[in-house]
């Protein structure tokens, strides 16, 4: 059962929600540092994830490449717009084999209640067909993998050294 919540916005966007049981400046760190990322954002099982490149500032770019047990790799960059740690990112990004149309723009928020962080996630298409193709690959399935391994690894982060 997936924990995402995704609602279509206009003909272009999506609208992507999750919370996490941790504070808001672990989530952030856990979607900043490279070391971190390449422990959750792995997709379903038999991916790795051999590149991981972050520089977390304005104009700033980023390079992820995830690896297949079987040799198989899929990669994707772009560049920071904005960085408001620890509670909103802008960037925009393109996959190698680019299946959405184009740059996609996405706007991430972190709002902390009580220690429970929830993450929107406003990921802006290029185009109607764009959205379209996303909604029909198992990316979203991909995504709830991933977070589901991102609450692994926030638990794990707030144990006391």
């Amino acid at each position: 059962m997936t924990k995402l919540t995704v609602v279509q916005s206009g003909d272009r966007d999506l609208i992507v929600t999750r919370v996490f049981n941790a504070p808001r400046d672990l989530v952030f760190r856990a979607l900043a540092e490279p070391a971190l990322v390449q422990r959750w954002m792995l997709g379903p099982p038999g991916w790795t994830m051999p590149v991981c490149e972050i520089d977390l500032r304005p104009g700033g770019k980023f390079r992820y490449v995830w690896r297949k047990e079987d040799g198989v790799e899929m990669g994707m960059g772009g560049v920071y717009l904005e960085v408001e740690a620890p509670g909103r990112t802008v960037h925009e990004e393109i996959f190698d084999e680019d299946w959405t149309g184009g740059r996609t723009r996405i706007t991430t928020l972190l709002a902390e209640v009580g220690g429970i962080t929830t993450m929107t996630m406003t990921i802006e298409y290029a185009s109607p067909e764009g959205r379209a193709g996303a909604l029909a690959t198992p990316m979203l399935d991909g995504m709830e993998a991933g977070y589901s391994n991102l609450d692994t690894l926030l638990g794990e982060m707030a144990q006391p050294a």
